[in-house]
């Protein structure tokens, strides 16, 4: 029986050493996209800090790696998460966005902002730093509405709503 955990737990171990190999691309251009937000919208240094600290990890092509995340399966499981808030939304590509969807993403950033939903629990539990305030919330939600407002004043309101899908004729 001792052979076999023995045994055992050096399969786990080079197993462990093997994946230290196979590594995920990482998140971190240093460059400004051309379509990021700032591109097209006025991002006071306050809001861009309050960005920068507390959404861009998960939210932008601007990943800020912890040590941590040069170990397996940890990198895995960070790339993915990643991945899944650039898909929800991603300031480096607001601007591409179509007017409707930026209109929309504003009104989910100010949503998840005052309902406490962003930034995640889990993110803040490590990251301090990014846990946000009274004051930075409401910094954040009365820019996302105005900014909101602004699209408001130069589309029209049917522009900015998503439309039901259409049956398709026979």
């Amino acid at each position: 029986m001792k052979l076999i955990l023995k045994r055992f737990a050096q399969v786990l171990l080079i197993a462990f050493i093997v994946i230290q190999f196979i590594r995920p691309t990482k998140n971190n251009s240093k460059d400004l996209a051309a379509k990021d937000i700032t591109t097209k919208y006025a991002v006071p240094n306050e809001v861009q800090a309050i960005l920068v600290t507390s959404c861009y990890d998960c939210h932008s092509n601007h990943t800020n790696y912890p040590w941590y995340a040069n170990i397996q399966p940890i990198a895995w499981w960070l790339n993915d998460h990643i991945k899944e808030g650039k898909k929800e939304l991603n300031f480096s590509v607001f601007s591409s966005y179509k007017i409707g969807r930026q209109y929309k993403k504003l009104e989910e950033i100010s949503n998840e902002i005052s309902e406490n939903e962003m930034p995640l629990e889990s993110y803040t539990y490590i990251h301090k730093k990014a846990k946000l305030n009274t004051k930075q919330k409401e910094i954040i939600t009365n820019w996302a509405n105005a900014s909101r407002d602004s699209i408001e004043a130069h589309y029209p309101a049917d522009s900015l709503k998503k439309r039901p899908p259409q049956p398709q004729a026979k």
